[in-house]
Order: structure tokens, then C-alpha cells, then sequence
């Protein structure tokens, strides 16, 4: 998840959560006169006409709004710059890879060197239409969406733009619904995974970078195109492993104030794993999630989170809301 840097604002999300189709949603002029353009018309018409000279680049999107982008920030951060930590110890991660759906970000794309990152939670029939007739290069972040709901529920308790929560039950249900931040994980997912097979689309998951983060930087770097010494490539891998970023106050968010994104109540970077949405999700919640992720889900192919894991604990029989001072995982 990407909290808003200091100053922006999400174009198009003006009320504190947004379904598929809000990121739209703009006033009609029913005045009878011109109207001025509308800063998100206009924002999206410059970051159009910038995607149509770019010749690469790169840019993660996430599916549906998880803080796993911020994990593939750092690690591209650090690639760009032959695995030397000084850009990601000296320039905030929202300054390095600006987020295209703020009016801050899509306006700073242009201000960037080449070649440039920049993020979005965007679902595909939101993004701009440019960027499929440029050589710009999608890192696609998935993730298992138990876990997303897990992080997700943590992060709305401390952002500030996002209205509460409420009970970890009510929440899963406005999750399975689509009725969180950006819309539906499912159709979030369904419309980018389309893209996989195009030469210019990476996906992976937050599963894969735990289990060999080696071995995955290596494969973001052949797709990149920029292949790193075993130097370079180790202190990619140490500059970017949770504590290190955990560490670093440019790519924590503590710069941040309370008002953005409060930490006083738990900090955004919480545990870094897989598997948390087990001593979470009750029997019965995790039934509910079963049933709609299989129906959603049909016909695609298999993810890492769909295999059973044996050696897994079951999900706590008994109701047990997540701790509000566990914040959501990078």
C-alpha cells in the first residue's frame, strides 16, 4: 500500500473509500457555462502525452492496494543504482517512484531521469491508455488475498484517508464485495494477469520474493534488462530485506505526519511473512473467503497461495480481531 506523500491526493478519489467505478465519478457542470478542466482531466491528459514518448520504463502495479508495491520499490531502487543504498537512504520511496494516480505524482513523472519507476493500485480499464502503445515495463506485485485483507484492514486503521475499518468481520465482507480502496482484488487481478505473456509484463508474487529473493531479483533483472555482478546483486538482496527497509526512515514512512498516516498507532511496515491471515480469519471467515475466491477465481491458472501448505496451522476456530497495533505488512 502506498500512503499518499505529503500533499497529493488521489485523483478521482475524493470520498474515503472507492468501488471499481469511483475513481471516475467527477461532478457534472450543469451550469450551463464551460467549465475549466478538471485537475484529474488534466492530470491525465499530461502523464498521457508523457507516456507517449517514453521508450522504457518501469512501473509496479499492485493487486488491488497492498504495501507489497512499497517491497518492489525498494528493490528496483536499488537495481537502477547497481545495488548502492544512497538513493534509497537519501530520497523518500514516494519521491522515487511517484504514484501516477496522485495529482503530486502523475505531475512529477516528467521531472524524473530515465529510466524512471513510478507506481500505481490502479485497476488495467483505469490506467492510462498510453502507456499500451509505449515500451514501458510492468512489475505486476500479487499477492494471497487473505493476506491482503489482513494488511489492508491494518492500514485502514491508520491512514488517514481512509474512513475506519470497523470490526474485521464487516471488513471482510466489504472486501469480498469489492467495496474497498480501489475496487475489487478479484477483477483487480483477472484484468492485469491478461497482460502476462507480453514481452514488457513481469508478474510475481510476494510469495516468491519470500521464499528466494535472490533468485527473484535475478529474474526482475533479466526482465529489466540489467544484469548485476554477484556485488551488486547481494547488496540488492540485504538493502531490501524487511528490517533493512524497516530501518530506513526514507522508506518506513515515519516522514510522514500523523495526520497522512499515523504510526502512533502501529507502523505501517509490520511483520513481512506469508501466512498471517491464519491467526486471523475465524473457521467460518475463511469458509466465506473459499467459497467466493473459487467462484472468482475459475478458469485461472494456479497462484503459489493455492498450494496447500500441510505443515500450516488451521485458522483460529474462535473469533480473534487482529491486534489495531499491528500495522500492515511491506
Amino acid at each position: 500500500m502506498g500512503p499518499p506523500s505529503p500533499g497529493s491526493r488521489p485523483c478521482g478519489t475524493r470520498m474515503k473509500t472507492t468501488s471499481p467505478n469511483s475513481a471516475r465519478s467527477c461532478p457534472a457542470n450543469t451550469s450551463g457555462t464551460r467549465a475549466s478542466p478538471s485537475p484529474l482531466a488534466s492530470t491525465r491528459r499530461r502523464a498521457s502525452a508523457w507516456w507517449r514518448t517514453q521508450t522504457f520504463r518501469t512501473t509496479t502495479s499492485s493487486s488491488s492496494p497492498i504495501p507489497s508495491t512499497n517491497w518492489m520499490i525498494e528493490i528496483l531502487s536499488l537495481i537502477l543504482k547497481d545495488g548502492d543504498p544512497s538513493w534509497i537512504r537519501s530520497v523518500p520511496i514516494w519521491k522515487r517512484a511517484p504514484w501516477c494516480e496522485t495529482v503530486m505524482g502523475a505531475f512529477s513523472l516528467s521531472d524524473q531521469p530515465s529510466p524512471r519507476l513510478m507506481s500505481s493500485h490502479l485497476p488495467i480499464q483505469l490506467f492510462t491508455k498510453a502507456f499500451f502503445n509505449s515500451k514501458a515495463k510492468v512489475i505486476y506485485m500479487g499477492r494471497n488475498p487473505r493476506d491482503v485483507v489482513v494488511s489492508l484492514y491494518h492500514y485502514s486503521k491508520i491512514a488517514g484517508q481512509l474512513k475506519d475499518p470497523g470490526t474485521p468481520d464487516q471488513f471482510l465482507q466489504n472486501f469480498l464485495k469489492g467495496e474497498v480502496q480501489f475496487g475489487s482484488w478479484f477483477d483487480h487481478i483477472k484484468g492485469w494477469i491478461r497482460m502476462q505473456g507480453k514481452e514488457n509484463f513481469l508478474f510475481i508474487t510476494y510469495e516468491e520474493l519470500q521464499q528466494d529473493l535472490h533468485g527473484s531479483v535475478q529474474r526482475i533483472c533479466q526482465f529489466l534488462g540489467r544484469p548485476l555482478g554477484e556485488e551488486a546483486l547481494g547488496s540488492v538482496v540485504a538493502h531490501s530485506a524487511f528490517g533493512a527497509m524497516k530501518a530506513n526512515a526514507m522508506s518506513n514512512f515515519t516522514l510522514l505526519p500523523p495526520s497522512l498516516l499515523d504510526q502512533r498507532h502501529g507502523a505501517f511496515l509490520r511483520k513481512g511473512v506469508c501466512g498471517d491471515w491464519k491467526n486471523h480469519f475465524t473457521v467460518a471467515q475463511s469458509e466465506a473467503f473459499d467459497r467466493v475466491y473459487r467462484e472468482q477465481m475459475r478458469g485461472l491458472p494456479t497462484f503459489p497461495w493455492d498450494v496447500p501448505d500441510d505443515a500450516s496451522p488451521d485458522p483460529d476456530p474462535s473469533p480473534s480481531p487482529p491486534e489495531a497495533s499491528e500495522p500492515p505488512n511491506p
